[in-house]
């Protein structure tokens, strides 16, 4: 850990090391709820945890983002994130700032915490693409050790530039996909006529939230070697464990019932943002098309659109490349990055031919995108099979191209051992299949449907039933 800084040191407090954490965490609590009504206890928690950890940033592999978001105005929005400035580490609050002043603001030893309000006016749908190299310094600042690079013609040097800071955005409506990936994401509401809440008035109420932002700085620095090496126990996953670790770490250090409600904080407003429609395009797209699949192992590519656009709440009937329907080239594009491609000359149920897609295909891509939720992968494709049984299906998420296994009698491999090598039959003086070569053939089963599982009276090579082919 870096030495203190003299701004670091003056803030320090006598006897930090007794300070009770959890009593710490609920006095910032209190100061919250006395001036802004936040949507649940969850948010709370969370940005209580939030503010707690700014002081400890150079700690952290990760720096945690906090979006602040609300469907209108005058939801509290701002007002939060004025509590959020006068109770975090060194804020630097701004309404709009160009991307290299962001930049040069960002100090390698102890940055600032980045608070942006009026964040729609930056990000939202009428600035464009105009602010890209700042949505791009709020991505990179979210790990560490992801500097930009700039060349210095003066002195004919590369200069490396940190981007690592803990940053606040609030506004009206949704932040860039990316930025929220990377986010604890607050939805402010607009408060009901019983919700009331005191007045805040920086004169009168600004020295005592810097007395308690100066007791959670010198708390958080009295235990810093315990917290950077901490190692919580995660709820979550991936990215999501990578923004909420440094908040988890803190809510087990301070103990009393924060570690269990900071992990059902980390749960809940995950799945709010994983519920609430917030994914790609394409991933939706993924999505409407499983409910498309329902019954069918196979679509022709017109019904698959017709089903598609068929959903009024969907937006596939503007999402050609005119404002119209969704078309075959567009769709085909959109899939193709998730290796789905149309197949030609699909034998159908009508006994037609047509080009159109699988639903086996999408197995993979629904698995890894887009799972239903308590159900594995092999289930998530059996799903899509009409007339089968799911029970007993195992759960092999990566690999989801070997689901009839189960059907067969054999166990997918898991990875924990080397299949042995399957024995093989010896021949008879015939040529023909025997056992171990004694001579005596065995007895031959009747070829069954790789589909359904049930004997086929005819096998055309396909080994399938017309009707499974379809």
């Amino acid at each position: 850990m870096e030495p203190a800084a003299p701004a670091e040191a003056a803030e320090r407090v006598e006897g930090a090391e007794e300070i009770d954490g959890a009593q710490l965490l609920d006095d910032l609590v209190d100061a919250l709820v006395r001036y802004v009504v936040l949507p649940d206890v969850h948010a709370v928690v969370a940005v209580v945890l939030w503010i707690a950890a700014t002081h400890g940033q150079r700690l952290w592999g990760h720096a945690p983002r906090l979006v602040i978001r609300a469907p209108e105005k005058r939801c509290g929005k701002s007002r939060l994130l004025d509590l959020v400035e006068a109770l975090c580490h060194n804020p630097l609050i701004t309404v709009n700032a160009s991307t290299s002043a962001v930049y040069r603001s960002i100090t390698a030893g102890d940055p600032p915490t980045i608070l942006l309000d009026e964040a729609d006016t930056v990000f939202g749908p009428k600035a464009g693409d105009a602010n890209e190299d700042l949505r791009g310094i709020l991505n990179a600042g979210h790990q560490r050790n992801r500097p930009a690079l700039r060349y210095n013609a003066a002195t004919n040097s590369v200069e490396r530039i940190p981007t690592f800071a803990m940053a606040a955005l609030a506004g009206i409506g949704v932040m860039p996909d990316t930025i929220e990936d990377r986010a604890v994401i607050v939805r402010m509401r607009r408060r009901m006529p019983g919700e009331h809440v005191q007045p805040y008035r920086v004169r009168r109420d600004r020295p005592g939230l810097d007395t308690l932002r100066a007791r959670v700085s010198a708390w958080v620095r009295a235990h810093a070697e315990l917290l950077e090496a901490a190692q919580p126990a995660m709820p979550v996953e991936d990215r999501a464990a990578d923004t909420w670790e440094p908040l988890i770490a803190l809510a087990d250090h301070a103990g009393g019932d924060w570690p269990e409600k900071a992990r059902a904080a980390c749960l809940a407003l995950t799945g709010d943002r994983d519920g609430a429609g917030d994914v790609p395009i394409t991933v939706r797209l993924l999505m409407d098309c499983r409910t498309a699949f329902r019954g069918a192992g196979a679509l022709k590519t017109a019904d698959l659109l017709d089903r598609l656009t068929a959903d009024e709440e969907a937006p596939w009937a503007t999402a050609g490349p005119r404002g119209d329907a969704l078309n075959a080239m567009k769709l085909g594009r959109m899939l193709r990055d998730y290796d789905i491609t149309s197949a030609g000359n699909i034998r159908f149920a009508d006994g037609t031919q047509a080009k159109g897609y699988r639903a086996a295909d999408f197995a993979d891509a629904w698995a890894r995108y887009c799972p239903t939720p308590g159900l594995s992968a092999v289930d998530d494709e059996a799903d899509q099979r009409p007339d089968q049984d799911r029970d007993g299906y195992p759960s092999h998420l990566s690999q989801a191209s070997l689901p009839w296994s189960a059907r067969d009698g054999s166990n997918p491999w898991d990875g924990s051992s080397r299949p042995s090598t399957p024995s093989r039959p010896g021949l008879t003086s015939k040529a023909t299949a025997g056992t171990g070569g004694t001579g005596t053939r065995p007895e031959l089963k009747a070829p069954v449907c790789i589909v359904c599982r049930e004997p086929l009276s005819l096998d055309d090579g396909s080994h399938t039933h017309p009707v499974c082919s379809a």
